[in-house]
């Protein structure tokens, strides 16, 4: 579970029919909005780190395949 952050009251627009659906099913629509937004910026973020770190990761992956992993003499499994 997320730590207990301070909440900002914000105003979204949403579909009129998405709305009322969640509203007849007794969505809580502030704690999904934030659940969800807390998921996209946390996959967005991830999608970023690698698309930065993407030359490392190639780098590492040719380096893995031309001489193996690093210590794997030592390893017992």
């Amino acid at each position: 579970m997320p730590p207990v952050t301070a909440k900002k009251a914000t105003n979204i627009t949403l579909s009129a029919d998405v709305l009322a659906g969640a509203r007849s099913l007794g969505i809580n629509i502030s704690q999904s909005c934030d659940q969800f937004l807390r998921e996209l910026v946390k996959s967005e973020r991830e999608r970023r780190w690698v698309e930065e770190h993407a030359d490392f990761i190639a780098a590492y992956n040719r380096t893995v395949e031309d001489e193996g992993l690093p210590l794997e003499e030592w390893r017992m499994f």
